[in-house]
């Protein structure tokens, strides 16, 4: 007597793609999905504010699949437009290589077009590039009128990055209760590198009371939200066994998700020296090797190999 073959296999693949079907109708009815093809729409009529908010979204793969092409295309649409936040945003293309040819110039040239335009990430972001001296003279005096503009413009990265000059003299007078005021008005908005800033000047007690408590509070907010640096800094902190107690564990922790996660140089190679060590991880050679070539191609240049002088 033959048995007959289980039917479990097809009724559950069936199940599956009924399951899969219902989940693509409810993404195509979902509300994010009809506002992205009204964009669309208005942004083929003309309507240039549309084409830029449909290019965040291709940028993000937001209820629409994800077109960095596309987006660059609109963004050059809009900004060509007027619209300084697009002109902006497409300089991030340019600088970054996405969707587009890595043009550093071609970025410079978009971002001082978004800035005079109103786009105030543009003003930013153009400003980071004259304080380093990227594609053009350094020029820190430049870049603090930079941010200054854009923080004035409601920008809070701008803010905290006219705070960090004010706090290091650069560009700006040296003004430690300045520095606190700008990084306190950008962490309160979110801003990660806003938080960082201020719980420097805690810990130093400059500008504000020295208060260690609330600078590891204010560096595990930039942590949660993303902040690398932070992570990195928090790190060092509990390593150390300074402003904190020691606990290599959790500075090994906030390295690895620094170096892992986040992709930073500096948490890379701090990570391979606790490997080296053994100090909150296994002593491991060979990882703290791997951590170290990875910690230098991520531009943590201490951790590249040494050339021989001949």
């Amino acid at each position: 007597m033959t048995t007959p073959s289980p039917r479990l296999p097809t009724a559950l693949s069936h199940a599956r793609l009924l399951i899969a079907l219902a989940l693509a109708s409810l993404t195509a009815c979902h509300p994010g999905h009809q506002e992205a093809k009204q964009l669309d729409l208005a942004c083929e009529s003309g309507d240039l504010a549309a084409c830029n908010r449909l290019a965040l979204r291709l940028e993000k793969g937001e209820y629409i699949l994800e077109d960095d092409a596309r987006a660059a295309t609109l963004f050059g649409r809009a900004c060509d437009g007027a619209i300084g936040d697009a002109c902006a945003s497409l300089g991030v293309m340019y600088d970054r290589g996405t969707g587009v040819k890595r043009d550093t110039a071609r970025a410079i040239t978009l971002y001082q077009r978004g800035c005079e335009r109103g786009g105030m990430d543009g003003c930013s972001r153009l400003g980071s590039l004259v304080q380093q001296g990227r594609g053009m003279p350094r020029d820190p005096v430049r870049a603090a009128a930079l941010f200054k503009r854009a923080c004035d413009g409601g920008h809070r990265i701008g803010c905290a990055r006219l705070g960090a000059l004010h706090a290091s003299g650069e560009g700006v007078p040296q003004d430690a209760v300045r520095a606190a005021a700008l990084f306190r008005q950008s962490c309160d908005s979110l801003v990660a590198a806003g938080c960082v800033g201020l719980a420097e000047l805690h810990l130093a007690g400059t500008g504000v009371p020295r208060q260690d408590s609330t600078a590891i509070a204010l560096l595990e907010r930039g942590c949660n939200a993303r902040e690398a640096a932070a992570c990195v800094r928090l790190g060092t902190l509990f390593e150390a066994g300074e402003h904190a107690a020691q606990d290599y564990e959790r500075a090994s922790r906030l390295y690895r998700r620094s170096c892992g996660e986040f992709e930073h140089g500096e948490g890379c190679a701090r990570l391979a020296q606790m490997y080296a060590r053994g100090a909150g991880v296994p002593r491991d050679s060979s990882e703290a090797a791997q951590l170290s070539r990875e910690a230098c191609k991520l531009g943590h240049t201490e951790s590249c190999p040494r050339r021989r002088s001949s």
